[in-house]
């Protein structure tokens, strides 16, 4: 059992191994061709990095639960065949490994969907059939198969997904099972599918085989369990087998942000700590644990017996191994950003990381010592040339570092000034950190001109300069109350109380974000909860209860020249997120928008039919960027030997997950 690997805590993380799981992510590795064996390379370089276990993403035990169509599935030996790679690396790594069982219910993306009661999701076009009698038994030998096949492709256990607004989870609560029958009802009736499943299970497995039960201690959703009923099924789970009980956080179609880059560090371990003495088996906390000192905290303040990562696992697969060995501060540390990951997950595509592009690439990208040295420039020090002259580093080359502003991070200095992007600040320590490392010369307060680079015998010169806000015109564009992003965000200059806000894509949200939040930074967890409507009481079910936001100091428009939605164009994942956070601070959002003229005190505009004039202390522009590259056509080297990345390259969006990304293939290969 994994109960014996637990050791005694040390502050000094050396034991954290053995305290860390490494939690289930749709990585969309095993739907991928050849996925297994890029699943493989994956999880056995975490195993090498001293993660305690691995939870793999979640495997549907048949055709009705996958997510969507083509979703992975292990119900016989020919499925089973595929994972022995994956099974076969972990453990040549020393590491250990479960298999995620998840029937997504209601959720799958699918016409064979099916639930307890034909409700259908807020978040899913289809309309599930509801299951019967006969089904729900044949479901639950399903589960007990699919953990069949996972102990004969060699995993170490597996992981019973009963979270998330999954199908367990719409067993339980009366939101989704409207059944009179022995699987509905009360409450004794609807939690008897996840108990029998366990059981099941357990009876197919037999004892030495972990079974990680994922309860979900937090609907967030109305109808949703009471924290009685929580701790009801805890128990009842624990009676039937399982080994250990890890966290689930929020169901889907929560309206409550549980892992975005604006939840809490830690900000859910209160819940775990609630059940501790309740089960006798370990339990798990989870959800924006992304540090080893926020790791070590959470199981020092008796939250939780371990700790569960996903995404931090993502951003640097050593996460455990340097912290073991005393280098927390080279771990690259994950934002919870979700552009590359979740959003890629629920577009189908392979996940990644904005912040390690090697993520899910193991095979394929790769940071080779290089057998010729090379003399290299790199002119920008934002996230486009902090990788690359990092990575260029790290290999082995000699490099040089230009920087014209007196700071490294580029735009990444104005994102974590947001509320929410924090985490931001991680990804500039990180790389000054590996910058220092790997010797590479920084040159602060340099603009370098092409005339001087061409004098100092670069073999290579990669433009990294970024990009700059882009200008419009209407009357009155040179007021001195015009501003623009920069000004605000880097340069501090003072903002009025009325605030009209022009260009409505990820900078002009940002800079509504910042406007309208007087938090102290980070926002302390209780004020977290009372604003996106969290019961920390749990007296109501599913912890659920109205928004309580704090009002905005400053009255704010946001405008935009297209029709439509305002920030449809946000991240997927997040970006309902940051228009419920608006909407929260009564943001006026006007789009098809016309800007005439500013006189000093009113802004003129034409949305739609109708001509408003907005009386505002100042506006701020922030309509997209232009490319920033004075240098490039004046070198002197071959045009093979000159490399323009990052937004100096393409100026379209703000999008450091192209520009780390396109640094770090062009510094795994010079």
């Amino acid at each position: 059992m994994y109960d014996k690997l637990l050791s005694p805590l040390d502050l000094g993380f050396t034991q954290l191994k053995n305290r860390v799981l490494m939690g289930s992510m749709h990585t969309m590795l095993e739907e991928t061709p050849g996925g297994h064996e890029l699943a493989a390379a994956f999880y056995a370089e975490r195993a090498r990095g001293q993660v305690g276990l691995i939870v793999t993403g979640g495997i549907s035990p048949n055709e009705e639960g996958v997510v969507g169509e083509g979703g992975a599935i292990l119900s016989n030996e020919e499925e089973a065949k595929h994972h022995k790679v994956i099974t076969d690396a972990v453990h040549e790594a020393d590491g250990k490994i479960c298999l995620q069982i998840l029937h997504t219910g209601r959720y799958a993306y699918s016409t064979k969907s099916v639930a307890p009661s034909p409700i259908k999701a807020p978040i899913n076009m289809f309309t599930p059939r509801e299951l019967t009698s006969e089904d729900i038994t044949r479901t639950i030998d399903d589960y007990a198969n699919c953990a069949k096949w996972a102990q004969w492709a060699g995993y170490d256990g597996v992981e019973i997904m009963g979270s998330e607004g999954y199908l367990i989870n719409q067993f339980i609560v009366t939101r989704t099972n409207k059944r009179t029958d022995e699987w509905g009802g009360s409450y004794e009736n609807r939690m008897k599918f996840p108990i029998e499943i366990v059981k099941k299970v357990r009876a197919t497995v037999g004892e030495n085989f972990i079974i990680i039960y994922r309860l979900s201690m937090l609907d967030l959703v109305e109808e949703g369990s009471t924290w009685e009923e929580v701790v009801t099924l805890a128990k009842e789970i624990e009676k039937a087998g399982a080994t250990i009980i890890n966290t689930g956080i929020g169901w889907h179609e929560a309206r409550v942000p549980t892992i975005g880059s604006c939840v809490p560090r830690g900000g859910f371990a209160w819940v775990t700590k609630r059940l501790m003495g309740e089960v006798r088996i370990p339990l798990i906390a989870t959800n924006r644990i992304n540090t080893p000192e926020i790791a070590e905290k959470v199981l020092t303040d008796g939250c939780s017996d371990m700790v569960s990562m996903a995404r931090p696992f993502l951003a640097d697969s050593q996460f455990v191994l340097k912290a073991m060995e005393k280098r927390s501060n080279e771990i690259n540390t994950c934002i919870a950003c979700n552009q590359a990951c979740l959003d890629h997950t629920f577009s189908m595509q392979r996940c990644s990381c904005i912040v390690n592009p090697r993520a899910c690439y193991e095979t394929e990208l790769n940071y080779i010592p290089t057998e010729q040295p090379k003399k290299i420039a790199v002119v920008g020090g934002g996230p486009a040339g902090l990788a690359a002259a990092s990575i260029a580093a790290e290999r082995g080359h000699q490099v040089h570092l230009y920087e014209a502003s007196d700071r490294l991070g580029g735009q990444f200095n104005m994102a974590f000034r947001i509320p929410g992007k924090e985490d931001y600040a991680e990804t500039i320590r990180y790389y000054t950190t590996m910058l220092n490392k790997y010797a590479v010369n920084i040159f602060l307060n340099t603009k370098i001109t092409a005339e001087q680079l061409n004098t100092l015998d670069y073999d290579e010169i990669i433009i990294a300069t970024g990009v700059t806000p882009r200008k419009i015109e209407f009357d009155g564009i040179d007021h001195p109350s015009v501003l623009n992003y920069r000004d605000v965000l880097w340069d501090d200059k003072p903002v009025g109380q009325k605030v009209a806000i022009v260009g409505a894509g990820g900078i002009g949200f940002d800079v509504a974000e910042f406007l309208t939040n007087d938090h102290t930074l980070p926002i302390p967890t209780n004020d977290y909860m009372k604003e996106w409507g969290v019961n920390m009481e749990y007296d109501t079910r599913g912890a659920f209860a109205p928004p309580n936001p704090t009002p905005s100091p400053r009255q704010i428009h946001l405008l935009k020249r297209s029709k439509g939605k305002h920030g449809k164009d946000l991240g997927k994942t997040t970006g309902w997120i940051h228009r419920a956070s608006l909407k929260m601070k009564e943001v006026n959002m006007l789009g098809n928008c016309e800007y005439h003229s500013f006189d000093g005190q009113y802004f003129k505009v034409k949305s739609g039919d109708d001509i408003v004039a907005l009386e505002v202390d100042n506006i701020i522009i922030c309509a997209g960027q232009e490319k920033r590259d004075e240098i490039s056509a004046e070198l002197n080297l071959a045009s093979e030997n000159i490399h323009i990345i990052g937004g100096a390259l393409n100026a379209s969006g703000l999008d450091a997950k192209r520009a780390i990304k396109e640094a770090a293939h062009l510094a795994a290969r010079v």
